[in-house]
């Protein structure tokens, strides 16, 4: 059974990408493919300030209620890749592997899902911070303080107790 909130927060990263040129959108299908390029992420990578244009622009367009919503599916997302395994690929401190999920989450439904199986997947070295708390600064910016949702969940890198062994 398809999730609302999260299919409405996908729908939301696509909006981001949809003036991006035939050659990005190809990048970053091959990103979520089996064959990626080398240059596929410094491609992608140099469409994020329009993409994250446009998704605050989206974002400024709905209401408080469906901005909280969308940023639970973003810190979900941000929280499922919180693991070990995905950060010894990315590389990073505890700030950088966020923004390294964040690079994930925003290319979409097909790279996070491939990452997620797959954390070999993951390309090192990139990041996207403006994505991470991309909700919450709208929100903020529109209708003050946000409001604390007790989620129970945190984007913060090693937040997630299940991705992390116990160190003995």
């Amino acid at each position: 059974m398809s999730n609302p909130n999260e299919e409405r927060f996908w729908a939301w990263i696509e909006s981001g990408w949809t003036t991006a040129s035939p050659r990005v959108q190809a990048a970053r299908k091959r990103l979520a493919g089996n064959d990626p390029d080398e240059n596929d992420a410094d491609v992608v990578s140099g469409a994020l300030p329009e993409v994250i244009r446009r998704l605050e622009e989206e974002a400024s367009a709905v209401d408080a209620p469906a901005l909280i919503a969308l940023d639970r599916q973003l810190e979900r997302k941000l929280f499922d890749l919180d693991r070990a395994e995905l950060q010894d690929v990315t590389g990073g401190s505890d700030d950088g592997f966020l923004y390294a999920r964040g690079f994930v989450v925003v290319l979409g439904r097909g790279v996070w899902e491939a990452v997620n199986r797959d954390p070999e997947r993951a390309v090192q070295d990139a990041e996207c911070a403006d994505v991470c708390y991309l909700p919450q600064r709208v929100y903020e910016r529109r209708f003050g303080s946000y409001p604390g949702t007790a989620s129970g969940l945190s984007r913060e890198s090693g937040s997630n107790s299940g991705g992390w062994p116990e160190e003995d």
